[in-house]
């Protein structure tokens, strides 16, 4: 049984299930799913728990395949908790996940809680996990993406009962209060707490939270590709900005951008080869979020626009490795801004005419 985080609350106020797998790359998400169960399971006589980490390929599953059919002489209900740091269990550990997915199925002495990263659409569907999914609650948290952080934030400054101004002032707060906090939910997290801290619930002002929230946003290459063909200039100034700041590597940056051009430039080719676009994309392993910014963003490029573009990719290829370009900057980052600008600006221009 899949099912969504916000669905979590209403689910468990109708009753505990035996099992359940929790799986996603947000830990602050993960770690108040599995707060909300241990909670529920408490309150209805589930007093002792045990943790085991499935790490390394020596772990012992027969300890966890033990734990789940054995009781303290003080305890008539328990949780049994299983990490999986890697979301790999290996050979023996599917064997014993499938055995304790099985075994769970009309068992109310023991709750076991599987606790995964996010998984790939191969694992899901490996016979493991479609064990537990098939006898257990399965609840994927995921990632909370820039355009969702600013309701997100209103919905957490709700519930301890401070809000933002109404209308354009408002919005603009949400918008500056996401722009600090992007790419880092928990740190998001704990600037809201303290939000609570610092000012009594009601109605909270820009320059209150100008003044309080700090700058604690991280961002990753993936994310600037996606800011970069969106044609959204000022999050990629940003965004390049933050990763300088962060030390991440030239080159991989120079390579996220120049392989967006490149894999612009080869559906486009198809595309003029007769290839209809959908099958373009797919050739080209173009998917997900990707694709759909491939489909707004090729319309608005015409073949001398990708050849400026992949030009300047090799421009700055040379110029992250040490050489220098004439009428270029000398610095790695200043040339990777420029050419991060160009694409975005051509992502954003109006669509080319045939």
């Amino acid at each position: 049984m899949q099912l969504a985080a916000a669905q979590l609350d209403a689910h468990l106020q109708k009753g505990l299930k035996p099992l359940y797998v929790i799986h996603g790359d947000e830990p602050l998400l993960a770690q108040e799913a599995a707060d909300a169960i241990r909670t529920a399971a408490r309150a209805q006589g589930y007093t002792e728990r045990s943790s085991y980490t499935a790490a390394g390929a020596h772990f012992d599953w027969s300890a966890v395949l033990a734990a789940g059919g054995s009781l303290s002489l003080f305890a008539e209900r328990q949780i049994v908790e299983i990490r999986i740091p890697s979301g790999k269990p290996g050979k023996d550990g599917s064997t014993a996940l499938q055995q304790i997915a099985e075994s769970a199925v009309g068992n109310d002495s023991t709750l076991t809680l599987v606790l995964l990263p996010r998984l790939d659409k191969a694992t899901r569907t490996g016979a493991w996990f479609t064990a537990l999914e098939g006898h257990g609650v399965s609840l994927a948290v995921e990632t909370v993406e820039r355009a969702a952080l600013p309701p997100w934030i209103a919905q957490r400054l709700a519930r301890q009962e401070q809000r933002v101004k109404a209308g354009e002032e408002g919005q603009r707060t949400l918008q500056f209060f996401a722009d600090r906090v992007e790419g880092n939910l928990l740190a998001a997290h704990q600037e809201i707490q303290k939000l609570a801290l610092l000012y009594p619930p009601g109605e909270l002002g820009w320059e209150q939270v100008e003044a309080a929230v700090n700058n604690v946003a991280r961002y990753d290459v993936f994310k600037l590709s996606e800011a970069v063909l969106g044609g959204q200039p000022q999050r990629v100034a940003r965004m390049l900005d933050g990763l300088q700041a962060e030390g991440e590597a030239e080159v991989l940056v120079h390579y996220t951008l120049a392989e967006d051009i490149r894999a612009l430039k080869r559906v486009k080719d198809a595309m003029a080869a007769g290839r209809p676009l959908p099958m373009a994309l797919r050739e080209n392993r173009i998917w997900g979020p990707r694709e759909r910014a491939f489909e707004r963003v090729l319309p608005r490029l015409d073949e001398r626009a990708l050849a400026r573009l992949l030009r300047a990719a090799h421009v700055v290829d040379g110029i992250v490795k040490g050489l220098k370009q004439p009428d270029w900057p000398a610095s790695g980052w200043q040339a990777l801004q420029r050419l991060a600008l160009m694409l975005c600006r051509a992502c954003a221009a109006a669509p080319a005419r045939g």
